[in-house]
């Protein structure tokens, strides 16, 4: 019999929750000093009351997920590209089957030219992979690309429907 008493009383408590849920919340503070909570408006004698209107609670599942935010945020992925072919074309749909979002840079702009030969210790070879500061990679070979996004906290899949977020711009510049 107690059982039976205690889940009504539970299902009660939810039905009051599911209605106090979608409706407005009065707060004010009767004769004795003691603060009331009510879905209805208090007696008309009550001069201070605060109307609050109680909203749903959304989680964004449409975006990044945090782990590729924060992975974003502390090691920006850049790519340095050009036109060479197969190789850089194969780099750049690894980054975007993963749902890794980088920066696509030419190394042959001019803007470019000197930051891409202190990369590499002065050579041309492209694709080159540059997760922030922990990692770079001459080159593409997905097992090693992999690795060093796996380190950087990037997840190993895309989350499906998300779409990637905008690789941030390099710091200090």
């Amino acid at each position: 019999m107690i059982n039976i008493m205690k889940l009504l009383a539970i299902f009660a408590l939810c039905g009051l929750a599911a209605a106090v849920h979608a409706a407005d919340l009065y707060q004010w503070v009767d004769e004795k000093g003691v603060k009331q909570f009510t879905q209805y408006p208090p007696p008309p004698n009550i001069k201070q009351v605060q109307q609050k209107r109680l909203s749903t609670n959304v989680i964004e599942t449409s975006g990044a997920s945090y782990s590729m935010q924060e992975a974003t945020k502390k090691f920006p992925v850049t790519l340095y590209v050009t036109n060479c072919g197969d190789l850089c074309t194969s780099a750049r749909a690894h980054l975007n089957k993963r749902g890794i979002p980088f920066a696509d840079k030419d190394p042959q702009k001019p803007e470019e030219v000197e930051t891409f030969k202190k990369l590499t210790g002065g050579g041309m070879e492209v694709p080159l992979l540059v997760v922030g500061e922990l990692k770079t990679v001459k080159g593409f070979q997905a097992s090693e690309w992999d690795s060093a996004l796996n380190a950087a906290g990037y997840p190993s899949t895309a989350v499906p429907g998300a779409k990637p977020a905008a690789a941030p711009a390099p710091a200090g510049k």
